[in-house]
């Protein structure tokens, strides 16, 4: 019996076949590096997104029963996940509305305007908030929408708009629980009669799902669009005089 040449043509071949299997595994666990862990990362900030927005829809009853009087404050926590949670009074609403005035027998125009304010989630390209009783979210293509309907209401003739007109200014950026706090004010209750127009206007970086909302679910027709302004112009008229409250409920936010 003779021992194999380690040179020979079988040797050789072995040794080739051995060099690209190490190839193919030290190939396949680059791919998987590559790809695999960008995948797991996006994966994981799309959860992390989605986290905030269930918070917000717990933060959002608790909040409203400030708005609604049936509770002086309330206090929520909420995590961050290495965003920014603030609150700020930039966005703005404002209602006109035509009323009769059966005492000289003439139409008049009535005016409410008020700052709305927000409690907002930054995280990454994603952007949730709190904004008059509703929860909104914006994403990195610019579009809005709505993740919980706020609080207007039409039925037998009366309309009834909240006004949650939150003021503070803080913010919070890291990752952890965080504490919002919502003290109430003096809420205090608008009422118009014999009104047979309403317009309403929201400034807000949402205004584009407040369009869908007030013409999809309030049924008001868009007059206009605003898109340097973020602004959204809704108007209707009504065959029937309706009555409307306008219920406004200040809150001071604080985040800790």
């Amino acid at each position: 019996m003779t021992l194999k040449d380690i040179n020979s043509d079988d040797a050789v071949s072995e040794l080739v076949d051995f060099s690209i299997i190490l190839g193919i595994i030290l190939l396949a666990t680059a791919i998987i590096v590559v790809a695999g862990i960008p995948l797991l990362k996006h994966m994981q900030e799309n959860q992390h997104s989605e986290n905030i927005v269930q918070s917000f829809q717990v933060l959002a009853p608790n909040i409203n029963k400030v708005v609604k009087g049936n509770a002086p404050s309330q206090s929520i926590e909420l995590k961050i996940y290495g965003g920014t949670l603030s609150v700020t009074s930039a966005s703005y609403m404002k209602v006109n509305m035509k009323v009769w005035n059966a005492a000289n027998g003439s139409f008049e125009t009535e005016t409410f305007g008020k700052h709305i304010g927000t409690i907002e989630n930054s995280y990454k390209d994603t952007l949730v908030c709190y904004e008059n009783t509703g929860i909104w979210a914006r994403y990195e293509n610019e579009k809005s929408v709505i993740k919980q309907e706020p609080l207007f209401s039409f039925s037998d003739n009366v309309l009834l708009i909240p006004c949650s007109s939150l003021s503070g200014t803080s913010s919070l950026s890291g990752n952890g629980l965080v504490s919002v706090t919502a003290n109430g004010g003096r809420r205090t209750i608008e009422s118009y009669y014999n009104i047979s127009r309403v317009n309403i206007t929201i400034e807000s970086n949402y205004f584009k799902a407040w369009e869908n909302y007030l013409n999809g679910t309030m049924k008001m027709p868009i007059i206009m669009t605003d898109e340097v302004n973020n602004t959204v112009y809704a108007s209707k008229n009504y065959a029937q005089n309706i009555d409307v409250f306008i219920v406004e409920s200040p809150m001071h936010v604080r985040i800790d």
